[in-house]
């Protein structure tokens, strides 16, 4: 579950992490009324579940009350990146003088959590890491004994940060981490930790992403979440029971089992695809199963090509190949082509059911991978 930035904040206060003055505005008056309250300038802030707001125009810094109204009349009822905007937070405009990263999160690689600080704040992370991942500096915390004082000073001045910022921007990653620990965190960040003049530092945006699986011990954070923010594809697929993480590429994936669908996707990203999903659709799917997932991934615009990789043990071929053929026959005119590798158990039998008039059916995981990026690459051409 994801907090949206105004939640994310709140628990962020509460931890006694600085943050600019704020308030919640769901209509224009409530939103002119607070930037009034708050004092100019403000900024104006979409709140939804996306990245790069402030370049979708999801973000306004505004100096009156006439801008304020224009500004909260544009954003509110907007679409961004697919999501409604129907509330904004209006929050005092920080003038800084540089921006830092800070952040937790686990290292999957090696099973532990890892504290980040950049002094390359304000921009995507991810683009960092992968252009310059020495611009990041990183720590690696033992989750028995939790973040020791002196870890985050090593990363925090690792990372280069002035001595005079240093001791409070450590103090705020012992805070991250300690969130992160009590409060079943998956990710948790702030960019930018803004530096004033003054050297004080302030939280300019917040990001705090709550592992579901823990909501049962988390009630406080769990009445936070806010359904109808939900990714729509994603909130689907938790109604079908499916395992689905919505990407950004173009080759829609179906598999069964976790780690036949990870293979998947690094193989569509080694043959010069662009994953469009995470979707597992478990052991033992039935026909109708099938049928949903492959419906779900058409309903995603983004999916120019489908792959199916399915090994059969407790899913039988048959039964995967009879769901197939179900969501294909509805259409007159396939809308993607649909990529097929059935192995194990009832896969010939499969093969045999598919019809390959509505899809093209490979022998190997990489042939099936390489036609579906073959395929998406045909469309965007």
């Amino acid at each position: 579950m994801r907090l949206h930035e105004y939640q994310a904040k709140r628990v962020f206060a509460k931890a006694g992490i600085p943050t600019p003055a704020a308030e919640l505005a769901r209509t224009v008056d409530e939103a002119v009324a607070a930037a009034d309250d708050i004092g100019y300038p403000v900024a104006i802030k979409a709140q939804v579940h996306v990245g790069g707001r402030g370049k979708a125009g999801g973000i306004k810094l505004v100096d009156n009350a006439e801008e304020a109204r224009e500004a909260a009349d544009e954003i509110l009822g907007m679409d961004l990146k697919g999501y409604h905007v129907d509330k904004v937070l209006v929050e005092e405009a920080v003038d800084f003088a540089n921006e830092l990263y800070v952040g937790v999160t686990m290292d999957r690689g090696v099973g532990r959590p890892v504290a980040m600080v950049s002094t390359r704040g304000g921009v995507n992370i991810e683009e960092v890491a992968e252009e310059d991942p020495d611009a990041i500096a990183r720590e690696h915390v033992d989750p028995a004994f939790g973040m020791h004082d002196f870890q985050a000073r090593k990363v925090v001045y690792d990372a280069g940060i002035r001595r005079e910022v240093a001791s409070d921007v450590a103090s705020i990653l012992t805070t991250l981490y300690d969130l992160w620990e009590e409060r079943d965190g998956s990710d948790i960040e702030i960019n930018p930790l803004m530096v004033t003049e003054d050297d004080e530092v302030i939280a300019a945006d917040a990001v705090f992403n709550i592992d579901g699986d823990a909501l049962f011990r988390q009630s406080d954070l769990a009445e936070m979440e806010d359904e109808a923010a939900e990714d729509e594809l994603e909130a689907k697929a938790n109604d079908y029971g499916f395992d689905y993480v919505r990407l950004d590429g173009n080759v829609g994936i179906i598999g069964n089992g976790a780690g036949l669908v990870m293979t998947t996707l690094d193989l569509v990203d080694h043959y010069g695809g662009s994953p469009a999903n995470f979707l597992d659709v478990g052991g033992g799917a039935k026909a109708d199963r099938i049928s949903n997932a492959l419906d779900m991934v058409f309903s995603d615009e983004n999916v120019d090509a489908v792959v199916f990789n399915i090994f059969g043990g407790i899913t039988r071929g048959d039964e995967v190949a009879t769901g197939i053929n179900s969501a294909l026959e509805q259409f007159d005119e396939i809308p993607k082509p649909v990529i097929v590798r059935l192995a194990g158990t009832k896969a010939e039998e499969g093969m045999e059911i598919l019809n390959t008039d509505l899809v093209q059916v490979e022998g190997t995981l990489e042939d099936a991978v390489q036609a579906a990026v073959a395929a998406a690459e045909e469309v965007q051409a």
